[in-house]
């Protein structure tokens, strides 16, 4: 029995539970709490150093290959890099607005501040090829990551400590 329910993927998992929350709504409570314990063993540090990763993977290929003339025109180095950027971050900012979603502020706000780090962390000390091509997009890009954390309405305190954040204070 454990055997088929530990094989099963993502979406046949998601159907299970959904079963057993039609016929048993009093395992609501309890599958909200286990929810919450799932969703929020996030922390910063894993945040900041999966996105220090992301960034520092991009390289001279990945540039080359979006770079240079195409059939719509030309793409100038920077913009191209730019991109690159942006979405290796999308997914962690997508998630963290995934949690704001989802009601969880502690969640968000650890993205919030693990991708900050990331960024940080990568303007000190990236040893990626397309850096050079970067050189204002960590600073320009925090303020983006805390803009839209701030649509989710965290309170003052956490707005400070995100702040203190972004200022370097916490690396």
């Amino acid at each position: 029995m454990m055997r088929l329910i530990q094989s099963l993927n993502v979406d046949e998992a998601a159907r299970v539970l959904k079963g057993l929350l039609d016929e048993d709504p009093s395992l609501t409570k309890k599958t909200y709490d286990i929810a919450v314990r799932v969703a929020s063993k996030i922390d910063s540090e894993t945040v900041k150093n999966q996105v220090f990763s992301a960034l520092d993977r991009l390289d001279m290929d990945d540039l080359n290959g979006r770079a240079g003339r195409t059939r719509y025109g030309y793409v100038e180095p920077g913009e191209a890099a730019w991109e690159l950027f942006e979405e290796a971050l999308d997914p962690f900012i997508e998630e963290m607005k995934n949690n704001q979603r989802r009601a969880l502020p502690a969640v968000a706000k650890a993205y919030c501040i693990g991708i900050i780090k990331g960024l940080l962390s990568y303007r000190e000390s990236s040893s990626s090829d397309i850096s050079d091509w970067l050189d204002d997009a960590p600073g320009e890009y925090i303020d983006t990551v805390i803009e839209e954390w701030k649509k989710g309405n965290p309170n003052d305190d956490d707005i400070a400590e995100v702040m203190n954040t972004a200022e370097g204070d916490q690396l």
